[in-house]
Parts: structure tokens; C-alpha cells; sequence
């Protein structure tokens, strides 16, 4: 099909590493995560592509070209009676790079109208929210135990253990910062916990209650006890995580 004379051109950067990205296009499982429940695409040119819609809604189309992990386009119209887009008519493409936060992707929806891109505009921008946010989710689907190893790492007395620990959590270049210390990279931040455990031994620190995640940036909650076990302060770290699940950023907010 040419190019249609109107875009919808938009970006999104998701925290998460390509081939997961590429998952979501490609298998008929993940598909449906970010449209819905009987949405299904078959990933091969020619391959019909299927969207089911929460009101009840079908886009139906035919996979123009795929090749993994980089891209997709297929052809996309909405089945039924008085649509904006009839079946075949229009064309979304679907471009993924590597970036330093993950993956960009670049969609472009070209369609017959500057009426009927302005109405999928806000559309697109709910729905790759939904992308960026299941591919996160399976990307960063192991950080309760990433945030459990960061907390085990300032907890750790033996050097080697705790360095063990810090490698497992946090990426090489972490970042961090809070009331009493700021730092980069791993040697400092282990530098950092050994002298807090010099100034306050016997205290622990852990995680208190869920991790609360969204596209990479994550909420963790703990508490600090003293070497006898009675609370001393409790706060949360605010962390941005790599694409590779790892702790890239913690800023830690001290409630008390």
C-alpha cells in the first residue's frame, strides 16, 4: 500500500531491553496484554492481525511486514458499518531502536484524513501507555527481589558478599542519593555502606510492604530497626530502573 497522505507519528521510550519489547508485537499472548482480551496477531506477512476493544469494538488487518526484533507494520480498518477507517484502510508501522533507557519505539498510523488522524491521536496515546507499561512489567518482573538484594548488599558486613549483592541489584553507574549522601557507581555506594556500618552497627534496614512499579520507575518502602530491634526511621526510595531490570537511580526520602 503507498503512503497515505496524514500521520499520527509518535514515541515512546519503554524501560525494557528490545527483545521483550518485540514480544509484545509478535506473540499473539503479549499482543492481547496491551489491547485486550481476543486481540491475537499471526506473525508473519499476510498474517491476519485482530484487535478487540473493552467496548465491544473490532480493527482487523493483515501484517504487511515483520522482522524481529525491529519491526512491524500491517494494515488496520475497523470491521462494521460507518467506521472512520474501512477495512485496509489505513497502515500502521511500527519501528523499534535501541536507546540508552531501553527501547524507542516509533509508530506511525498514515491515514486518508486530517480528520481521522486527529481522532486517533489521543487514542495511540492511551494505547502505547498500555504497551510501555506490560513490556515494563515483564521486563522488571523479578524487582521485588532487585530490591530485596539492594537492601541485603547494606545489611552485608563481608565486603565480597556485599559486593555480590550490589552487582545482582544495581547497574555499574548507579546513582544515588539521599539526607546524608550522594554518590556513582557501585565502588562508592559500597564504600558509602560500609561507613554507615561503621557510625550505626547493628542496624538493618528492609523492605516494608510491595514494590509499587510503573514503566521503570519504581516506589519502595522500608524500615530501619536498631541492633535491638526497635524501629528508627522508615522512608522510601524512589528508583529508575535499566533495561536490564537493574537499579539504575535510588533516591532515598526519609519520612522519620
Amino acid at each position: 500500500m503507498n503512503n497515505l497522505p496524514f500521520q499520527v507519528d509518535r514515541d515512546v521510550v519503554i524501560r525494557a531491553q528490545l527483545t521483550t519489547v518485540f514480544g509484545f508485537l509478535s506473540d499473539s499472548a503479549l499482543f492481547a496484554r496491551w489491547w485486550g482480551a481476543g486481540s491475537s496477531i499471526e506473525a508473519t506477512v499476510g498474517g491476519a492481525v485482530r484487535i478487540v476493544y473493552p467496548n465491544g469494538a473490532v480493527a482487523a488487518g493483515r501484517v504487511l511486514a515483520i522482522e524481529s526484533p525491529r519491526q512491524l507494520a500491517f494494515t488496520f480498518g475497523y470491521e462494521g458499518a460507518g467506521k472512520p477507517i474501512a477495512p485496509g484502510g489505513s497502515v500502521v508501522r511500527i519501528t523499534l531502536h535501541e536507546h540508552a533507557d531501553g527501547t524507542l519505539v516509533r509508530l506511525r498510523h498514515e491515514v486518508d484524513s486530517e480528520a481521522t488522524r486527529e481522532a486517533h491521536v489521543p487514542g495511540w496515546c492511551y494505547q502505547l501507555a498500555l504497551f510501555a507499561n506490560v513490556a515494563a512489567d515483564a521486563q522488571h518482573a523479578g524487582l521485588e527481589q532487585i530490591a530485596d538484594a539492594w537492601f541485603t548488599a547494606w545489611n552485608e558486613t563481608d565486603a565480597t558478599s556485599r559486593d555480590r549483592a550490589l552487582r545482582q541489584s544495581a547497574a555499574a553507574n548507579v546513582t544515588f542519593r539521599d539526607r546524608y549522601s550522594c554518590g556513582v557507581g557501585l565502588a562508592e555506594l559500597a564504600a558509602l555502606i560500609a561507613q554507615s556500618q561503621r557510625f550505626m552497627p547493628g542496624n538493618t534496614i528492609r523492605r516494608d510492604g510491595a514494590v509499587r512499579h510503573c514503566q521503570g520507575a519504581a516506589a519502595v518502602d522500608w524500615a530501619i530497626t536498631g541492633a535491638d530491634g526497635a524501629p528508627l526511621a522508615r522512608g522510601t526510595n524512589i528508583l529508575r530502573l535499566a533495561a536490564d531490570g537493574r537499579i539504575a537511580e535510588s533516591i532515598g526520602l526519609w519520612r522519620s
